[in-house]
């Protein structure tokens, strides 16, 4: 008897400069990290894996590391406002029909979770929708620019066959704002290469795209406050957001002790995880960022403003202050004592590595859609 693989598609237009290492200085955010490293757990199963993505100059249908990669559209192609249906939507509605696949797999809330679940729901396949950030479950305020869009978005999550959240906080916000019910299923961390540095010359490292509500402009002032460490930051301008990341750059270029180094390829960025004696987010809101994972898997502490189900302190991974002050005196004690930071990086680590391994992440999912 033969055996039929199943198939999967993960909708991650921003992916493919993660998963090609070719690519380098295209933006991408957490859940395209999150994304390629979930297909490849389901690649590892025995799974048909397709992953759909923008148009970066790729060959139609080219196999990636074993997945294959069916584009759609370059960012800058089309007129503008006609470019809505032809040529995005459009051509992601002809990649959906092309993958063929049994489930499809899309993160991130925008018009294309409404262009999924169209997809899924004529052609009966199976729809997995993962929420990204707490305010995905809260109506106007998701980071979607138009009023069509959020509607459209609100028709793909009502239709979606499984909601993932990343934490409990997001199924009380879903079923609070949207009367939704979802599952918590935990991240998926990529495992330190090898090769990787492990001396420490970095104090403080910052890593995120610049946009508002990451409040990266704290991080230069941080830096002012703590003269004798040296901080590095990572990330890209996020469309629309190009006004803050040139005033956070020149911030930083006005400091002796901040390395400002703009948008890094995905695969250098986790050197630089290897290379840091902690890590700093500034968000006042988030989901879970990937960045926590890269960052206690390679034993460095999370210092945070914002705490996703309040898992840092539960679990003792870093420190939760509440203000720039406090923030200031937890990288200094931490600094100073090695003996207590070394001992959260390793608590850090197996926390880590026992909870969100690929390999049972990818068999989560396949057991919560084998249920419905």
């Amino acid at each position: 008897m033969v055996m039929v693989r199943k198939r999967i598609c993960f909708v991650g237009l921003d992916s493919y400069p993660v998963l090609n290492p070719v690519v380098g200085g295209e933006y991408f955010g957490g859940e395209s990290v999150q994304q390629t490293m979930l297909a490849k757990a389901f690649r590892d199963m025995g799974y048909e894996v397709t992953l759909i993505s923008l148009d970066y100059g790729q060959p139609q249908g080219e196999m990636v590391d074993g997945i294959r990669v069916l584009k759609t559209y370059k960012a800058s192609e089309g007129v503008p406002v006609l470019r809505y249906v032809y040529p995005r939507m459009t051509s992601v509605l002809s990649a959906l029909k092309a993958a063929n696949a049994d489930i499809y797999y899309q993160s991130c809330a925008g018009m294309l979770t409404g262009l999924v679940a169209w997809h899924c729901e004529r052609a009966r396949k199976q729809f997995v929708f993962r929420l990204a950030h707490d305010s995905d479950c809260i109506p106007g305020q998701q980071i979607i620019p138009t009023w069509r869009d959020r509607k459209i978005y609100e028709y793909g999550l009502r239709h979606a066959d499984l909601v993932a959240a990343q934490g409990n906080n997001q199924v009380a916000l879903l079923h609070k704002h949207y009367q939704l019910d979802s599952v918590p299923v935990n991240m998926v961390v990529e495992l330190p290469s090898r090769d990787e540095a492990v001396h420490k010359d970095i104090d403080v490292l910052w890593v995120n795209n610049l946009r508002e509500f990451k409040r990266p402009e704290l991080v230069p002032e941080l830096a002012e406050l703590l003269p004798e460490c040296r901080f590095v930051m990572i990330g890209g301008a996020v469309p629309g957001n190009e006004h803050l990341y040139e005033k956070v750059r020149q911030q930083a270029a006005n400091l002796n002790n901040v390395d400002f180094l703009g948008p890094v390829p995905y695969r250098e960025v986790n050197g630089y995880f290897a290379r840091t004696r902690l890590f700093v987010n500034t968000s006042d809101c988030e989901g879970f960022p990937n960045s926590f994972l890269q960052a206690w898997v390679r034993r460095a502490p999370v210092l945070s403003f914002f705490d996703p189900d309040g898992l840092i302190t539960r679990m003792g991974l870093g420190t939760v202050p509440l203000n720039i002050g406090e923030m200031t005196e937890a990288i200094r004690a931490l600094l100073c004592n090695e003996d207590s930071r070394s001992e959260v990086g390793e608590k850090a680590r197996r926390f880590v590595l026992k909870n969100y391994a690929p390999a049972s992440i990818a068999m989560r999912y396949e057991a919560l859609l084998g249920a419905l």
